[in-house]
């Protein structure tokens, strides 16, 4: 019953700016960690943010400095302001949350709810 959707991707060229939004529904409280991941074909899916119920990160070293990941929880909303984009920021990006209860960190494993994701590509 859990959905999320992503919204927001598009072109940009490098050194440009992004903003991606999720939007969550079917939530009887909010997830205790929700995250952004990426997926490049014939990849595995990385870890881009984290964030937890009370606002704690964690980053991935490859954006640290130029993504910053954000909640509201009154909206049920997560969003990713991505600044400085680089080519290979390309990717499509995925919305996860986790309920479990575990560390909030930004590990594929620990997520079991997912968006249908939205593509982000950047020129250089």
């Amino acid at each position: 019953q859990v959905k999320l959707v992503e919204s927001g991707g598009g072109s940009e060229q490098a050194g440009g700016s992004l903003r991606l939004s999720c939007a969550a529904s079917g939530y009887t409280y909010s997830a205790t960690c929700m995250g952004w991941f990426r997926q490049v074909p014939g990849r595995e899916r990385e870890g881009v943010a984290a964030i937890d119920s009370d606002g704690s990160t964690d980053y991935a070293d490859s954006v640290k400095g130029r993504f910053t990941i954000s909640r509201d929880n009154a909206k049920n909303t997560l969003s990713l302001q991505m600044n400085s984009l680089k080519p290979e920021d390309t990717a499509m990006y995925y919305c996860a949350a986790d309920f479990s209860g575990s560390e909030c960190l930004a590990i594929v494993r620990y997520f079991g709810y997912w968006g249908q994701g939205t593509q982000v590509t950047v020129s250089s």
